[in-house]
């Protein structure tokens, strides 16, 4: 079974980690310890997280209330049952749409189940997920912290993420992307505790309201 965090020892791993890292122990000082922040491992979920590629929090969240208000139930089968007018109403991108309506088409074909998915490792969720268009690494990444509580992702591609440590370790703008992974390499294998971490520290530093 591959390592999973949950509510009960959330708190203890956040600790442990403040302790092998002073820069994040400060956030804890600062702010206090992150929200867990918890999802299903459902439809809806993978839909909601969609929604979130390269826009605000907010505009996803409005976006999946305005959608659940729709259909109530944000099922494949419900969510194929649209109209691009109505999904464009409930504020759905042409593209987010599209990348929506074939997960719910391989959703009711059975090529794409949310069963047995806590069983398979974070190598062959990737695969598996990444056969859908329009997910990539990112939306993958999310799905495993939030969904599955998989304890070592680190969303490289998440814009928040990358200043966030930027601010915390004081790094050059300029800084790749190799030697930011290099500095999460050593908060293995509980990389995805630090991320909760530094996107705690960017939503208090910019007041954002998170859910």
């Amino acid at each position: 079974m591959p390592e999973t965090f949950n509510e009960h020892n959330f708190i203890a791993l956040c600790n442990l980690l403040a302790d092998k890292d002073e820069d994040l122990g400060n956030i804890i000082q600062q702010y206090g310890y992150p929200t867990f922040w918890s999802r299903t491992v459902s439809f809806e979920t993978l839909v909601h997280i969609i929604l979130e590629q390269q826009v605000s929090l907010a505009s996803a969240l409005a976006a999946l209330n305005k959608l659940k208000e729709k259909i109530t139930d944000v099922t494949p089968e419900n969510v194929l049952l649209l109209s691009d007018e109505e999904m464009k109403a409930c504020y759905f991108s042409r593209q987010k749409a599209l990348y929506t309506r074939l997960a719910a088409h391989a959703a009711v074909a059975k090529q794409l189940s949310f069963d047995g998915l806590a069983l398979m490792t974070d190598e062959d969720i990737r695969f598996k997920l990444k056969l859908l268009k329009g997910i990539g690494d990112w939306t993958v990444d999310v799905f495993l912290m939030m969904a599955l509580h998989r304890c070592n992702l680190f969303p490289i591609g998440d814009i928040a993420l990358i200043k966030s440590i930027k601010e915390v370790k004081n790094l050059p703008i300029n800084t790749t992307k190799e030697d930011v992974l290099m500095i999460a390499g050593k908060w293995q294998p509980y990389r995805t505790i630090a991320t909760y971490l530094l996107w705690w520290n960017y939503i208090n530093k910019r007041k954002k309201i998170v859910k």
